[in-house]
């Protein structure tokens, strides 16, 4: 029988390095936010929740709450239908299989400032493969700026954040496609059923609790997305890619408003525990009614 002593005795040292690294900064971030700093380094006096106010009350805060979600939907269902289309390619036998799965990782693996190098050259209007090649194929007559428009700049950093993120998200599925026991998809074939009803019946439904735990894992991590839409649109044109995170670093670093921008910081993590929450409960329940 497990003593709970002990085991708190052995997860004690990583609770105090996780209070330290995360803790502590949460903390410092909820007592800036009740305060008037404008500058880092100077100080400010206390405000108590007019900075909440003007936050909740903002509609810039209110637009980039949309763009974030609508943000965070969108890369997962581009990340979804590619993971779950590569995964299920390498779970195949085939020559290669074990080099395929080695080497699609490679993409997670680049350094941010190398894929937005590389996509920025790719898919500039003048000079960029991506335009000739859509001209030869008669897709468009004109170079587009894939950045230039609203609509476009939002759907090019879905693009490319989920062309860097899908791998990871493809071997999480893969290692759920390999617990399912071959004996079921040999019991399918026998009894006649095809393969789309070995998907339906046998591989979604058992690789649900993997998509459970990706879908919680993604969420947190596209919401908090900050570095490929910085480099490559800095939340333009006209603030259409400005997410939460853009706008909590313009905030404070552009606008010298270091409480509000904490205040943002602390409203966007209550927002983000408050999912996880729910969203662990309702995976749990999902669990037990299984």
């Amino acid at each position: 029988m497990t003593n709970p002593r002990l085991a708190f005795l052995f997860v004690t040292p990583a609770l105090l390095f996780l209070a330290a690294v995360l803790g502590w900064p949460l903390l410092e971030a909820v007592v800036l936010s009740f305060q008037n700093v404008g500058v880092i380094g100077t100080t400010g006096s206390w405000v108590g929740l007019d900075n909440y106010a003007k936050v909740i009350g903002s509609a810039g805060f209110w637009n980039s709450f949309g763009r974030s979600a609508l943000w965070v939907v969108a890369n997962a269902v581009v990340q979804t239908f590619m993971a779950l289309g590569v995964a299920l390619l390498l779970n195949q036998k085939f020559p290669g299989v074990r080099i395929a799965r080695t080497w699609i990782i490679l993409t997670w693996i680049v350094p941010t400032v190398v894929v937005v190098i590389i996509w920025r050259w790719l898919l500039s209007s003048s000079g960029g493969m991506v335009n000739p090649l859509l001209i030869q194929a008669g897709v468009i007559d004109r170079p587009v700026g894939f950045f230039a428009t609203r609509e476009s700049a939002m759907a090019t950093l879905v693009m490319i954040n989920s062309w860097r993120w899908f791998p990871f998200t493809a071997l999480m599925m893969l290692a759920g496609l390999t617990r399912i026991p071959g004996d079921l998809y040999e019991a399918a074939r026998i009894d006649g059923a095809s393969a789309m009803k070995r998907f339906t019946r046998i591989t979604w439904p058992l690789l649900q609790p993997t998509l459970l735990v990706l879908g919680i894992v993604g969420t947190l991590l596209s919401f908090n997305v900050f570095d490929v839409i910085w480099l490559l649109t800095a939340g333009g044109p006209s603030q259409a890619t400005q997410t939460l995170p853009v706008l909590i670093y313009e905030t404070a670093f552009k606008g010298y408003r270091l409480s509000e921008a904490a205040t943002i910081s602390v409203l966007t993590s209550i927002l983000l525990m408050a999912f996880a929450l729910l969203a662990t409960r309702a995976m749990t329940a999902s669990e037990e009614a299984r």
